[in-house]
């Protein structure tokens, strides 16, 4: 049978670059395709950012794609009330009711770009990492609160949840694995680097493993990009080196990543936002959204071929010479697609 795939455009250029994403599936298939609401356009039609019913659909599928969510539209009403609900609680709501708790972000930049990065050439060339971040502890779901002039949030992690991301780390590994920690001052942190030590030699003791504090490891990404591997690392300090090292790849815009857990559909979406104040111009790049198709048919429905054939398809269109807008170029969401599908 046909795998099931549900689709969520969001909202900004969600719905544009989901269409493109339609149009490479259409290529690949058959695929059963089915669209959904999620963030802000749900907000609007339901009065929430996730229903129960999109979930259950998303639950029942093989894998989720998702493009994107937020805009100043649900800024401003949240900020007017800040019990509105936030269209980032449909993104969240999906990784707890998936029971995601590993994010996969690659970063290899494609040859034709290595100009385009702030970064020199001779600095990233031969990149070629994977950023395995942890979705559900951390600071982001600790105790949170106000009382007068002081704010807390709480950073919290268990054994367990740092065993299942240190294996996730270690199976992906080609070369080694670098675990990313603050061992010098949170104790969350000497748990999480005992833990993994501890993973590691029972489990995994043929894979290299070493460990850097979060802002060595920070200056290792751009000034040595090429001696990492698997990146390791908690919710918070994931979230910020991931971005940072997108950046190696010339633009956000570039980069997808691939949310999975222990079983059932896995998440996969774009790096970037939803751009709104591009949104409806026909300018949006949707490589990311195609490179997140591509880690969607090898990590949710292991079509490796499939999944390769897509990431060449992106190379070659941009080694011929596709540039969208922020990447410096005139190309269309439309040019781009057609450039890419033309390399299939």
């Amino acid at each position: 049978m046909a795998s099931r795939i549900v689709i969520l455009p969001g909202d900004g250029i969600g719905p544009e670059i989901s269409a493109a994403a339609r149009e490479l599936l259409d290529r690949l298939g058959p695929f059963q395709l089915e669209e959904r609401m999620v963030g802000g356009t749900s907000i609007d039609a339901h009065g929430t950012a996730l229903t129960g019913e999109v979930l259950d659909s998303c639950r029942n599928s093989d894998a989720v794609l998702l493009a994107a969510v937020g805009g100043p539209k649900w800024d401003a009403a949240v900020a007017a009330d800040p019990a509105a609900p936030r269209p980032e609680q449909g993104l969240l709501g999906l990784r707890k009711g998936l029971g995601l708790f590993a994010n996969l972000r690659p970063v290899r930049p494609s040859r034709a770009l290595l100009d385009a990065s702030p970064l020199k050439r001779d600095r990233i060339e031969g990149t070629d990492l994977l950023v395995v971040r942890e979705l559900t502890g951390g600071i982001y779901f600790g105790d949170s609160g106000r009382d007068g002039d002081s704010a807390h949030d709480d950073c919290a992690y268990t054994v367990g949840e740092i065993e299942r991301i240190a294996r996730v780390g270690f199976r992906s590994a080609r070369r080694g694995v670098t675990s990313v920690d603050k061992a010098n001052v949170l104790e969350t942190s000497r748990l999480w680097r005992e833990t993994v030590s501890r993973v590691h030699e029972e489990e995994f003791a043929g894979v290299a493993l070493d460990h850097l504090l979060v802002d060595n490891a920070a200056m290792q990404l751009v000034s040595r990009p090429t001696r990492f591997d698997v990146i390791l690392t908690e919710n918070l300090f994931g979230d910020i080196l991931s971005d940072e090292a997108a950046m190696l790849t010339g633009s956000l815009g570039m980069l997808p990543s691939a949310s999975i857990g222990a079983s059932g559909p896995g998440l996969f979406e774009p790096v970037h936002g939803s751009a709104p104040d591009i949104a409806g111009t026909g300018r949006a790049n949707p490589l990311a959204m195609f490179g997140s198709v591509a880690l969607m048919l090898r990590h949710g429905l292991g079509m490796e071929s499939a999944a390769a054939g897509v990431e060449s398809a992106i190379d070659r269109a941009l080694e011929d010479g596709l540039r969208t807008a922020d990447l410096g170029g005139e190309a269309t969401t439309e040019d781009a697609t057609r450039a890419v599908l033309a390399n299939l």
